[in-house]
């Protein structure tokens, strides 16, 4: 298997996207809050096409399922950092802090499986597939406007707190799957 695919390309550009999206966050040029928003939709984008291509072209590799959710969980992690900043309430504060451990959880949790080979038990449910979804979507919507009052902002909060939601129930699924299988394992 290659090193070097298209798919891994993709998830490496999205890392390079990263400081782009966040220097750009910074630069409050007259409708820099689209272009932000438009960079982050991009790498959001390239983390459906990889792994779509990935399977596709039936390039998957070890490097690959490494990398990818790494850039997927490093750019939802800068993202939350940043909207908090530009949100500073519990409000976003409480769905930052929520996802964020998650993602530590889930990670963590995957990487103890693993070890007991039974990795498959915490692969990607269609809710943690749906919970992304709404959560790139609220993150788009909260940077492409500036902070106040509009329609836009409660619509891209409104979709935070689904994925929150969603964010919860994939985590306590992960959960039950891993509990029901680690429950009988010996610690040595």
């Amino acid at each position: 298997m290659k090193f070097w695919t298209l798919p891994n390309g993709l998830t490496v550009f999205r890392i390079v996207l990263i400081p782009m999206f966040v220097l750009n966050f910074y630069l409050h040029y007259h409708h820099s809050e689209w272009v932000t928003a438009g960079i982050f939709l991009v790498a959001a984008l390239t983390d459906w096409l990889d792994g779509f291509l990935a399977r596709y072209l039936k390039e998957t590799s070890a490097f690959g399922a490494f990398l990818d959710p790494v850039a997927d969980k490093l750019m939802v992690a800068v993202a939350l950092v940043l909207l908090v900043s530009e949100y500073p309430s519990p409000w976003m504060a409480i769905p930052g802090l929520v996802i964020v451990s998650r993602e530590i959880l889930i990670s963590a949790l995957r990487e103890w499986m693993a070890e007991l080979g039974r990795r498959a038990t915490v692969k990607v449910s269609s809710i943690g597939k749906i919970k992304t979804v709404a959560q790139m979507t609220a993150l788009v919507i909260l940077f492409s406007q500036t902070p106040g009052d509009s329609m836009l902002i409660k619509i891209g909060f409104v979709m935070m707190y689904i994925a929150v939601i969603l964010t919860i129930w994939s985590m306590l699924i992960y959960l039950h799957a891993a509990w029901v299988n680690l429950r009988d394992i010996p610690l040595d």
